[in-house]
């Protein structure tokens, strides 16, 4: 059990890191109230599960060492549910109404899209 803790510890480490310099850097170039970062990161993570699931149930090829690492830890660590609610409250907060409304409906769609798309690549050409 303490390996597992220690894989899903590793992953959330990475995947926080590579959040934070996502973001980091898509901020230096895009000054916009629309939270890009979070919503690409999201996005990101989506594919990335979707990707793993695919191969879990498709293939025996990821040891469970491997799934949480990924899986529980890395995109745990790199998604931002916390953050993305955060940002809608802000958003609500500055009146910025159309903002919410695009942000939120567009990062659960397209955030469901792909992880349906990382399962379909999986399924297709693995």
């Amino acid at each position: 059990m303490i390996r597992y803790v220690l894989w899903v510890g590793i992953g959330g480490f990475l995947g926080s890191v590579a959040r934070f310099l996502l973001c980091h850097v898509i901020s230096k170039f895009y000054a916009y109230s629309f939270p890009l970062g979070t919503f690409l990161v999201n996005i990101i993570g989506c594919l990335v599960v979707g990707i793993i699931f695919g191969i879990t149930e498709k293939t025996e090829t990821l040891h469970v060492e491997m799934r949480l690492f990924l899986a529980t830890g890395f995109c745990g660590g790199f998604t931002t549910f916390s953050t993305f609610a955060l940002e809608n409250i802000k958003l609500l907060h500055d009146s910025q109404y159309a903002l919410f409304a695009i942000y939120s409906l567009s990062s659960f769609l397209i955030g469901i899209l792909a992880v349906i798309t990382g399962i379909f690549l999986v399924k297709t050409f693995i």
